[in-house]
């Protein structure tokens, strides 16, 4: 050991002659892990509440992760919509199953599916539907001519406005680009003439195609121009209304709205998986689908909706729809809509030809699920999303049922959990194939998955109980 200088030899010394042995032999000591981290404080961001629906842990923390839009509605979100990306296998659909399932335990909630993948001729959501006792309102052509279901874009319960807007809207996605002055005339009065004069039934598209075809000479003398003018501007959109009335389309949308449609049922799932999601027939559907909720179900009543898309692509990335959409998320915010999107990449929409139309509507979900993307996909998402570059890192490494939630800012790494009794409904077929089985990452912790109905159940009683059965939750 070496020496001391002589001025360190003598502070020691003094130190010691005053206050004692400075230094202390400390014997070792054997411990557990679980004893010693009480030296090392656990920290852990705060969560959202306990008010809602469960949707797992939090993976760093260990704590359940409660979440609902309608509780968090004008506290923690500015709006109740929520965006859910990620590639296929890492548990998007099962979220989306289990997140609804669970939401229909509180009497006030409603929901509509828009189902556009399936398999064995049903959709994803079919078997769903069959446990709650409820029938899918299944859009296909070829069914349809054989006295399937039928949606009017001019059935009556919307208003005449709201049809002329579908009318456009279904002519220009088909067309790729808006209406002229000329054409958008055309159909104006052809819509009009046909409300006007079709008073023994609801009106229907063929009426509308018949007019665009042989206007009435009181529709030039409106802007006194020619009668062959007219026809003229109107033959291109007669065409284009023509593929619903006799093309591949015919028989979903030419005749008045089936009868039976029960739009007070707590689950409403709209079966698209007969249509080629590829094809230009799908946002068209979408957007039918769309404007007849909106001025069909969307009620002042106090319940509180959920509107979830899949493959909701379709509607962000055509300009046209986007703009109808953005319209119901802002006038149904205000009647409790909560909307949720499933979209594999967001490049599929940021890309796009409505890219100032899928900003928009992306502003408005401040809720956002990612699911596991590859690194370069991960970075695009995080930089039109804004999150943090710890987040950012993370996402390409994800496990199957693991994803960074973005619930306004706040950003938590969450497990999904599905308890024993949901898994029949929610690993389907289809599911399986996209690797299910690996959801939960290992044995399922007993304690939650017990608790998962309990409290569940047991949020639903209070909330019932509660004045306004709300408890707090109402959306102004």
């Amino acid at each position: 050991m070496a020496a001391l200088d002589p001025l360190t030899a003598i502070t020691e010394a003094f130190t010691s002659f005053l206050f004692g042995k400075t230094e202390t032999t400390r014997l070792p000591v054997r411990t557990s892990t679980g004893q010693a981290q009480a030296v090392y404080l656990p920290t852990a961001a705060p969560g959202l509440g306990d008010s809602g629906v469960i949707i797992g842990r939090e993976v760093y923390s260990g704590k359940g992760y409660v979440y609902d839009p309608f509780q968090l509605y004008g506290q923690q979100l500015p709006a109740p919509h929520w965006l859910v990306l990620g590639e296929s296998g890492n548990g998007k659909s099962a979220l989306e199953k289990t997140y609804v399932l669970r939401q229909l335990r509180f009497r006030d909630r409603q929901v509509v599916v828009l189902d556009a993948q399936g398999e064995d001729g049903v959709g994803e959501w079919n078997l769903i539907a069959e446990e709650m006792g409820i029938t899918p309102i299944r859009l296909d052509p070829t069914a349809a001519l054989d006295q399937g279901i039928r949606l009017n874009p001019l059935d009556p319960s919307i208003t005449t406005t709201g049809q002329l807007a579908l009318l456009r809207t279904i002519i220009e996605v088909a067309m790729g680009h808006g209406l002229d002055e000329r054409s958008g005339f055309a159909l104006k009065v052809a819509h009009s003439y046909v409300n006007a004069t079709t008073t023994d039934r609801q009106p229907i598209l063929t009426d509308i195609v018949e007019q665009l075809r042989h206007p009435k000479p009181e529709s030039a003398e409106a802007m006194n121009v020619a009668l062959d003018d007219v026809r003229d501007w109107g033959l291109d959109v007669a065409l284009v209304l023509d593929r619903l009335v006799d093309g591949d389309l015919r028989g979903m949308f030419d005749g008045p709205t089936t009868v039976g449609i029960d739009l007070d049922a707590p689950l409403i799932v709209f079966d698209l998986s007969h249509i080629d999601r590829n094809s230009i027939a799908m946002p068209i559907l979408m957007a039918i689908v769309g404007v007849w909720l909106e001025h069909t179900w969307i009620r002042p009543d106090r319940r509180k909706r959920i509107f979830l898309v899949e493959e909701a692509w379709h509607i962000i990335n055509s300009p046209f729809v986007a703009q109808l959409f953005q319209r119901l998320l802002k006038f149904g915010r205000r009647l409790g809509l909560s909307f949720v999107a499933v979209v594999h990449h967001l490049s599929d929409v940021v890309d796009g030809a409505a890219a100032r139309e899928a900003a928009a509507i992306l502003k408005m979900a401040s809720t956002r699920t990612i699911y596991a993307q590859k690194a370069d996909e991960a970075r695009a998402t995080g930089k039109v999303l804004g999150l943090p570059r710890w987040a950012v890192e993370i996402i390409p490494t994800l496990s199957p049922g693991i994803a960074v939630w973005d619930v306004n800012g706040n950003v938590q790494v969450v497990k999904h959990l599905v308890t024993e009794a949901e898994r029949p409904l929610v690993f389907t077929d289809r599911a399986m194939t996209e690797s299910s089985t690996d959801l939960d990452s290992g044995p399922f912790d007993a304690a939650l998955d017990a608790d998962l109905d309990a409290e569940t159940e047991a949020r639903a009683l209070a909330m019932e109980r509660s004045a306004g059965r709300s408890s707090g939750s109402t959306v102004a």
